[in-house]
């Protein structure tokens, strides 16, 4: 009798150990998830910070494709003025 009491008191000990060891490393895991999640959610917005701005820069050099056939244009139209001039 004495040796199921000593059996059921280790095994019982045992049982809070494990309850406890899993319980503290699942808060340990909790905690580097949330800051792995914070660290992720900074690199994220760095990265949309950075797509706007080669959005922007992307938007300038298409105005600037956009105007050069009006350049162009104009350059042209000036030549023929000067050549008109020169006559």
């Amino acid at each position: 009798m004495d040796s199921i009491i000593s059996a059921l008191i280790a095994g019982g000990l045992a049982l809070v150990g494990v309850i406890f060891t899993t319980l503290m490393n699942s808060r340990q895991i909790e905690q580097k998830i949330v800051t792995s999640q914070a660290v992720t959610d900074t690199k994220l917005e760095s990265l949309k910070e950075e797509v706007r701005g080669v959005k922007d820069e992307v938007k300038r050099y298409t105005d600037y494709f956009e105007r050069i056939p009006v350049l162009e244009h104009d350059v042209k139209q000036l030549k023929e003025d000067v050549k008109e001039l020169r006559s």
